[in-house]
């Protein structure tokens, strides 16, 4: 009979060896899904995680790492903070559709967007409070009334979704694109748009915002008293009453703070890659952000380094649907099983298994 024993104390190796595995048990179980579908497995695993890289056109693929990695890493940055406290937002994908919204508005009401430096600082701001903001909704309900943030904020995804519908059908709509859904391209006005730093490398604010939320986040964790007590509250909620945390404000402090990144990442994607308000604006960024953050073991660096695998598997997915044929269902699948994968191996990290000779 197969039983769980739980350890005494939690195993560092099944810590660092969890993220390890279950990517290989994902690049096995998705080989078998290829297989499947008719494809040779090695060639579509060669394909997503190695063509990137290293293939002839990997000199065109390489800084798209940067542009689909950003926004990952901004928003799992986030939302490790409420993780670690027990604070669960689920609804990061609409603290960043609302962020691109408000972030895009306030750069269109300056049309026709004259050489004006201060636009764009105004359009960051804009998209850091409209995340903060929606992120608050949640985080009210659940100190004030004792709702369940997980609920609440998925929920918001879908009024965020409508919202982001209304606006490319409406108040900010391109008013010379002849009827069709969507705003001005707001990166054809330099005063709006995010653009790049160094020419070809895909580097603009929101990866430099993006590494500097990492260095951040591993001060905050690591050095500071703020850190200690989000680390208290989510492994010892009695110890962190006792030591003075108050748990309401950590709540709102930690939606507020993934909310935020959440909005950059919003603002910055629609003022850079995606370029404009659309229906079909947003792409997911939101829910793969916690797979990269379960994924790095919610630590700033493993963050980083997840975010990196992730875009991966983005970027190899549009080559191997280009290329091969495969389903963009297949991919997002292949990204599910990571997190199934991820959470079914962590069980080892507090329990061991043991083996015994059960009774006749």
């Amino acid at each position: 009979m197969i039983t769980l024993e739980k350890r005494p104390e939690p195993s560092q190796f099944w810590v660092f060896a969890t993220p390890l595995l279950s990517v290989l048990l994902t690049m096995v179980v998705g080989g078998m899904l290829f297989a499947a579908l008719g494809q040779n497995p090695f060639v579509a695993m060669r394909t997503i995680f190695l063509d990137p890289l290293f293939s002839e056109f990997s000199w065109f693929y390489r800084p798209q790492l940067f542009i689909k990695g950003a926004p990952l890493v901004l928003i799992a940055i986030g939302l490790s903070f409420g993780f670690r406290a027990g604070v669960w937002n689920i609804g990061a994908e609409g603290q960043y559709i609302i962020g691109a919204i408000c972030g895009a508005a306030v750069g269109l009401a300056f049309y026709p967007m004259e050489a004006r430096w201060l636009i764009f600082p105004l359009m960051v701001l804009a998209g850091a409070l409209g995340g903060w903001a929606w992120a608050m909704i949640p985080g009210i309900l659940r100190t004030r009334f004792g709702t369940n943030e997980i609920l609440v904020s998925l929920m918001l995804v879908y009024v965020a979704e409508q919202l982001l519908a209304s606006m490319a059908l409406g108040p900010l709509r391109n008013p010379d694109g002849m009827g069709f859904p969507g705003s001005r391209n707001l990166s054809q006005y330099p005063s709006a748009a995010n653009l790049e730093l160094i020419q070809e490398s895909a580097m603009h604010w929101g990866v430099v915002a993006a590494f500097i939320a990492v260095i951040f986040a591993y001060v905050a964790l690591a050095r500071h008293l703020f850190g200690f007590h989000v680390r208290l509250a989510g492994q010892a909620p009695r110890a962190a009453n006792f030591a003075g945390v108050n748990p309401n404000r950590l709540i709102l402090i930690c939606l507020g703070l993934s909310g935020t990144l959440a909005g950059l990442a919003g603002m910055f994607e629609v003022s850079g890659p995606a370029g404009q308000i659309s229906i079909d604006f947003n792409v997911g960024y939101g829910f793969t952000a916690i797979i990269v953050a379960f994924l790095g073991r919610l630590h700033p660096i493993g963050i980083l380094l997840a975010a990196g695998l992730m875009a991966l598997t983005y970027i190899g997915g549009e080559i191997a649907q280009s290329n091969l044929g495969l389903p963009g269902a297949a991919i997002q699948l292949l990204q599910g099983m990571l997190l199934f994968f991820l959470l079914a191996v962590d069980v080892l990290t507090n329990y061991r298994i043991t083996w015994q000779r059960g009774r006749a």
